[in-house]
């Protein structure tokens, strides 16, 4: 099969169509041509996923920033970048139809997060679920009225995603919480400071009256047969069967800096570096929402905005508006994450029959074995699925604690593409060089 290589040339390329994205569209577009590319088939992101055009015109609107529909604002969706060359001001895509390459003068990249993974026993059985991976798949369409869910982990997600189930006719059966009371109840008290977040809070606990809502809870193993039927939560110290037709879990989020990382940007921690502006340590690369810091939409939309209003030459007084706003959400960040941390209980929660990396069928017995991620890689093959250790990489430095166990040697490509894709990208590679 021959797979041609289209080429495109663009002004400012933002990869990303979530909050952070579009922000950053809107406010670049005042003075410059953007192309938004996204490998979903609309925007929106995964906080808004399915949300009408009209709505997302609403959610990113400012008084600084231009209209989401405006001519200076193209868009691709089912677009995969899976690589990028600083130097050459380059991106490696794959679309269904063939491969793209893309040359860029600034670039913003905006690629979101996903869930974080702790395997616990019987975590592989059918209708265990990631608490966002379930949400989505119910705005998508997933019948679930009548069903009997239990959603846990940690963070303000478990509350949106309890009253999606809940509006669309599920049984929450409880929302398990990891974290302590004591944490939670600080974490509330300090929305007195973000209004808008408390009435939120506050709306989503009225509406989900009679959920029961634990805190110092958390899945300790999923039981069943053929598929899940009943959920062992561990609360207060005592274990307690739940029975449930799906677990929606999630302990919070991690960035996706593969792209960034591949493309030489520093890292600080387990976040893409940036300077006031957005940018990155690589010249004309800028990062924007949760591959930052994981901190909100809100944060996402200011840090978006930030970024396209530098590459915009927007009015000083409006930059500065948007960065003073920023730091606003900076700091809800920080006590997000100090009250919602995860307790280290979880890094013990798999036996050694449990399987980690689901990929390649490597059980925690077989991987704690070993002392580092490359060693459990070379004789498990760890992290050598499809995923590349998404899940099991983020999930081991839960287990095994930060020090050794990062994914190491994030290389082109940094998602599966077709063979003939890197075969007629790599073609044109050595024709240019």
């Amino acid at each position: 099969m021959n797979t041609s290589v289209r080429h495109i040339e663009a002004d400012v390329v933002i990869v990303g169509a979530g909050p952070a994205g579009l922000a950053a569209a809107r406010a670049a577009t005042q003075s410059r041509s953007v192309l938004l590319l996204d490998d979903n088939p609309a925007a929106g992101g995964q906080i808004w996923r399915g949300a009408s055009e009209r709505a997302l015109q609403s959610l990113t609107r400012r008084r600084e920033t231009g209209p989401l529909a405006s001519p200076r604002i193209q868009r691709m969706f089912g677009v995969r970048i899976f690589a990028g060359d600083a130097a050459r001001r380059a991106l490696r895509a794959e679309t269904a139809t063939g491969a793209l390459q893309i040359r860029y003068r600034d670039l913003v990249l905006a690629t979101g997060a996903r869930e974080l993974f702790l395997p616990v026993p019987g975590w592989t059985l059918p209708n265990v679920m990631g608490a966002g991976g379930l949400q989505a798949m119910v705005k998508g369409g997933l019948p679930i009225a009548g069903k009997r869910i239990v959603v846990a982990g940690s963070g303000p997600l478990l509350l949106a995603v309890a009253d999606v189930l809940r509006s669309k006719g599920a049984k929450v059966v409880a929302i398990a919480e990891q974290a302590p009371a004591r944490a939670v109840n600080a974490f509330a008290w300090s929305l007195l400071q973000h209004p808008a977040k408390l009435l939120q809070a506050a709306a989503l606990r009225t509406m989900q009256w009679g959920i029961p809502y634990w805190t110092d809870a958390w899945p300790v193993a999923c039981i069943g047969n053929q598929q899940l039927e009943r959920v062992m939560v561990m609360r207060k110290g005592r274990r307690v069967e739940l029975e449930c037709d799906y677990l929606a879990c999630g302990f919070g989020l991690v960035p996706n800096t593969e792209l960034a990382q591949q493309m030489g940007c520093a890292m600080q921690g387990d976040f893409v570096k940036v300077n006031d502006a957005q940018l990155t340590s690589q010249p004309h690369v800028y990062c924007a929402g949760e591959v930052t810091g994981i901190g909100g939409v809100q944060k996402s939309l200011d840090e978006g905005g930030v970024a396209g209003s530098v590459l915009g030459a927007a009015p000083v007084t409006a930059l500065a508006a948007l960065q003073r706003s920023r730091a606003r959400w900076r700091r809800f960040e920080a006590s997000l994450n100090h009250a919602f941390a995860l307790r280290p209980e979880l890094s013990t929660l798999a036996d050694d029959e449990t399987i980690v990396c689901r990929c390649e069928d490597v059980t925690w017995g077989r991987i704690r074995a070993h002392s580092h991620w490359l060693e459990a890689k070379l004789h498990t093959r760890c992290g050598m699925g499809p995923c590349q250790g998404r899940i099991c990489g983020a999930a081991l430095g839960v287990m095994r604690g930060k020090t050794g166990w990062q994914v190491e040697s994030i290389r082109e490509p940094v998602f599966p593409v077709r063979a003939e894709t890197l075969a007629a990208l790599g073609a044109r590679r050595e024709e240019n060089s």
